[in-house]
């Protein structure tokens, strides 16, 4: 049995639950997930280059590969992650950290053809993050065009949760 004055929102964030998160919080976010998805770069590398050795040893020699194919690369991991925590649990580890949650303009988790194209946007034209220093209501160029929010959200609760976040406009 739960307790109902048990609350895993720590107290002094409590007032920002719903709210839209700022500029330098997302900035933050994108930080943290732009790391992960260097790292899974790296991950990938290295596989590639293991397996090579495994299947080659005496012939060995590193992978190189084109700026070109790097970046496209880079851009399909990046787009990926994103649309799939977007979509699976309404954030990504860098938002899982700060406590935010990408929503829709029903308080509720994108579904993946919005989830994929707000991705593509992000990675295209990150940019338009910087909306969000000039929007009065904390959103991104991309938020406007899909009618999306990152939100503060620090319940830990399941993706298919019936109650959607509360998107408070200022």
């Amino acid at each position: 049995m739960s307790d109902p004055t048990v609350s895993p929102i720590p107290k002094e964030a409590r007032p920002y639950q719903g709210l839209r998160a700022g500029l330098v919080t997302r900035l933050v976010a994108a930080g943290i997930d732009a790391f992960v998805v260097g790292g899974l770069l790296v991950a990938g590398y290295v596989g590639y280059a293991g397996a090579r050795f495994l299947i080659n040893p005496r012939g060995f020699s590193a992978p190189t590969t084109s700026l070109f194919r790097s970046l496209t690369t880079a851009f399909f991991v990046a787009v990926v992650y994103m649309a799939a925590g977007w979509t699976i649990s309404g954030r990504t580890y860098g938002c899982h950290v700060l406590g935010l949650r990408v929503v829709n303009f029903h308080g509720r988790r994108l579904r993946l053809p919005t989830a994929l194209v707000r991705a593509l946007f992000c990675v295209a034209f990150p940019v338009g993050l910087l909306w969000c220093a000039a929007s009065r209501a904390n959103r991104s160029l991309q938020d406007v065009v899909l009618r999306t929010s990152v939100v503060y959200d620090w319940e830990p609760s399941a993706p298919w949760r019936k109650r959607p976040v509360a998107v408070i406009d200022p």
